[in-house]
């Protein structure tokens, strides 16, 4: 019996230029997914093995679409207000039945599909890239498949990898990855994926670790009623930098905007973050990507870059939150 392959990775790397003999495909902010539609059952699972079909019933709907016994890599994303809304992703491994169609009625998922694994009992996964990927073009084609069905564009025009990286990341596209093209569907980090960062200035509302050394930062802007709002924690500070700041941050009263407040210690974590609340005085400038939260908030963690002695809290651009903020 046919099963799914371990799914292949990408190492990340620095340079956002095509490498001759490389495509680049647009990197969603989703949920990765794969999925395998053999005799009328539907297998879909994450990177990690989860099953997914029962939490996503309209991807099981739009499966009858797909010729019988083909695989599909790709990823489960939903779109908000011309936008990716990863938040609307959060919760659904934990609906089933009526729960999770009345999610998938309120905000459906589309299945991405980047690289074709199966082919009416055929494993593709022995061939190259660009084989695999002609072949998933045909299969949209010939069958017309529409959603949750969509096909995740590839390019070799090192001009339209440019184009996305500046023009798309506005509605949430994290990237680009970058897959040679001669190169086989195997379970190593034989993909490359560059990711959109850049700099911004926060205020430091709360720390983690020892005083004399903070290790994290816990991040927040004011918004236009003057409450400070949260918008991000740090990634681990370098020992030097932590004891660099310490020096800055003062204890917070009681009339800090946080005063009260639980923080997790990662997304989606229910597990309490231990945090000393400072008075919101310090800007930083730190690295981030493009992924929000549905409440403008960064996602992922923010990378140190310096502290900004030179500017106030209000040289800093007001907090402006998301669709749900």
């Amino acid at each position: 019996m046919w099963t799914l392959p371990e799914p292949m990775l990408a190492a990340p790397v620095p340079d956002p230029a095509l490498p001759p003999g490389w495509a680049g495909e647009m990197k969603w902010d989703g949920w990765r997914a794969l999925l395998s539609w053999d005799a009328g059952r539907l297998v879909l699972r994450s990177r990690r093995g989860t099953d997914l079909a029962p939490s996503f019933p309209e991807v099981g709907a739009g499966a009858a679409q797909l010729p019988d016994a083909t695989a599909l890599d790709g990823e489960l994303v939903v779109w908000e207000s011309g936008r990716l809304a990863f938040e609307r992703l959060q919760g659904r491994l934990q609906r089933r039945g009526a729960g999770a169609a009345c999610l998938a009625e309120q905000w459906p998922v589309h299945f991405v599909a980047f690289d074709l694994l199966r082919l009416a009992g055929t494993d593709t996964t022995r061939w190259p890239y660009w084989r695999r990927r002609a072949a998933l073009e045909d299969l949209f084609a010939e069958h017309q498949l529409t959603a949750p069905w969509a096909l995740c564009p590839s390019t070799t025009d090192p001009a339209t990898v440019h184009d996305w990286l500046t023009s798309w990341t506005a509605v949430g596209l994290e990237g680009v990855v970058y897959k040679r093209l001669d190169s086989l569907y195997e379970p190593v980090r034989g993909w490359r994926k560059y990711k959109v960062r850049a700099t911004e200035d926060a205020v430091v509302g709360a720390f983690t670790g020892p005083a004399a050394a903070p290790r994290t930062l816990l991040l927040g802007r004011y918004d236009t009623d003057g409450r400070l709002r949260y918008i991000g924690r740090s990634t681990p500070l370098p020992q030097a930098a932590g004891r660099t700041v310490a020096g800055l941050l003062v204890p917070a009263g009681a009339e800090h905007s946080w005063t009260g407040w639980t923080f997790s210690a990662g997304w989606g974590s229910r597990e309490p973050l231990h945090v000393t609340l400072v008075t919101p005085k310090l800007v930083v400038e730190v690295g981030v990507d493009v992924a929000r939260d549905g409440a403008g908030r960064w996602r992922h963690p923010a990378r140190w870059h310096r502290m900004r002695p030179d500017l106030s809290p209000a040289d800093i651009p007001p907090f402006t939150p998301g669709p749900t903020g």
